[in-house]
């Protein structure tokens, strides 16, 4: 968001892929997320079916993320340079915090399901542990990480949403707008 004066407010829209790469994230975070809490509940067809929903939207969310870095990094849009300094540092920590556990998360999912023997799954085809099995305490300890990181991953991505909506319905600065898909700025 760019502002000239308050009667002439002009703002800037993050680029397509940006937004699409953001919006797709968040789907499959959410639904990766929410499978594995609920996974427990049903019984054996619909419990196998969504742990294989749960990895291959693991496959699909590692991909996402190279894009999303390599694109970040290279042509993506950046932040404005006229923001706040305070409201600069907490942007970009908040996004590179999420960017790290994110990361951390989609290792520790390959290392949990492939330490203990078990192939990754996309779409039903098999894909085998590139490497040997792990002992049973580095198994639990690989799996109590992968289950407190998804919380902080869902801790801050509530934050983060709740901040934009701040900024849109609060502060009325159209924060929101420059993430929204579809929507012209001006």
């Amino acid at each position: 968001m760019t502002y000239s004066t308050p009667a002439t407010r002009v703002f800037q829209r993050y680029d397509g892929p940006s937004i699409v790469l953001h919006w797709m994230t968040a789907f499959l975070v959410l639904l990766q997320f929410v499978l594995a809490e609920c996974w427990s509940w049903p019984t054996k067809p619909v419990h196998h079916l969504m742990v294989v929903t749960h990895l291959t939207a693991g496959i699909i969310l590692s991909v996402i993320m190279v894009f999303r870095v390599v694109w970040r990094l290279t042509k993506g849009r950046h932040l404005p340079n006229h923001l706040q300094p305070m409201s600069r540092v907490l942007a970009l920590g908040v996004e590179y915090t999420l960017y790290a556990l994110i990361l951390a998360e989609i290792v520790l999912g390959y290392l949990w399901r492939w330490g203990g023997g078990q192939p990754m799954s996309f779409f039903g085809v098999l894909l085998p542990a590139p490497f040997a099995h792990f002992q049973k305490a580095s198994l639990l300890w690989i799996h109590s990480l992968h289950d407190w990181n998804a919380w902080l991953i869902i801790i801050l991505a509530t934050g983060h949403g709740l901040a934009a909506l701040f900024h849109q319905l609060i502060l009325k600065d159209h924060v929101l707008e420059r993430m929204l898909p579809g929507r012209s700025g001006g």
